[in-house]
């Protein structure tokens, strides 16, 4: 069955690229919770700080049996980042209230470990070098311990890896204890 999608894109010029994307990331939601009865998207422009240029906002709103899923993810200068992002969200919260429904319980593989090799301040993500030899994605609603913006690139970090529709993220990020000393 195929999720009704209505998006709206607010303070910004029409796009079919844009909204390509979003239906195709909706349309993958299904796999993770079904039925999803409707999903609304709403994508605009927040202009608070001009020195910083445009900063995209993505609001999802989930219909399911019995509930509505809300995400919101902002503050990203790449529009297709925040749509991917927030999609994200959404797939991680429609698991967890599938397994919520189920009466299962969410449980954690073993915490990882390795190094931050890039950080994007501005834009709110980076990635980890990790002990095996992986490249891992994370962005500043990852991080548990320190806040993202007291990260540095060669800090060694623990966390979850969870793989994201474009590969490992990692999860509850947080620094190694004598990294904090």
């Amino acid at each position: 069955m195929e999720t009704p999608v209505k998006i709206i894109l607010q303070d910004m010029p029409h796009s079919d690229a844009i909204e390509g994307l979003i239906r195709k990331k909706a349309g993958h939601l299904e796999k993770y919770f079904s039925p999803i009865i409707g999903c609304r998207v709403v994508v605009d422009i927040l202009q608070k700080h001009q020195h910083q240029g445009k900063l995209f906002n993505v609001k999802i709103e989930l219909t399911v049996p019995g509930r509505e899923i809300v995400i919101t993810h902002d503050r990203h200068e790449d529009v297709n980042v925040a749509i991917r992002d927030a999609f994200d969200a959404a797939r991680r919260k429609l698991e967890d209230f599938g397994r919520i429904r189920e009466g299962k319980v969410k449980s954690h593989g073993p915490l990882a470990s390795g190094r931050i090799s890039r950080i994007f301040p501005d834009d709110g993500y980076g990635f980890i070098v990790s002990d095996d030899g992986r490249d891992v994605y994370f962005n500043r609603d990852n991080c548990s311990n320190p806040a993202f913006e007291h990260l540095d690139i060669n800090q060694h970090v623990h966390f979850l890896i969870e793989e994201g529709e474009e590969g490992p993220q990692a999860k509850r990020v947080t620094l190694e204890k004598h990294g904090q000393e």
